[in-house]
């Protein structure tokens, strides 16, 4: 079993930043694929990027290629998402996923992942 936790969500004007954190515990965290979704009310969960075990690799939507980043620090744990020049329509509840399974990811599905963690909300002003 793995627990996530976020934390980093907030309230920003378009074009600021923020920076998300996952904290992972449970199991081994550098055997785990790691990801961030976000959903809006009455949409579907959407993929927002993910990173290989060993931080060597990474895949974004399109949506946020540019501008934002994810990147992990096998040695706390923690995985993070980076958010620059973010926008209104970056609005959303964000979570942290992982799997334990290498071909996760090139997945951006949220049916690819089994563990999840609770959210944390990102507001976006224009």
């Amino acid at each position: 079993q793995v627990q996530l936790v976020e934390s980093g969500g907030g309230f920003v004007q378009a074009g600021g930043s923020l920076r998300l954190s996952c904290a992972a515990s449970g199991r081994t965290f550098g055997s785990l694929i790691m990801a961030w979704f976000r959903q809006v009310p009455g949409k579907e969960r959407e993929f927002v990027a993910a990173i290989s075990r060993g931080g060597s690799s990474t895949n974004y939507a399109d949506s946020v290629t540019g501008r934002f980043s994810i990147s992990r620090d096998n040695t706390k744990n923690t995985a993070y998402l980076q958010m620059n020049r973010l926008k209104p329509e970056d609005t959303a509840v964000f979570y942290c996923a992982a799997s334990s399974s290498p071909s996760t990811l090139g997945s951006q599905y949220a049916r690819s992942y089994v563990y999840w963690g609770q959210g944390t909300q990102v507001t976006v002003s224009s």
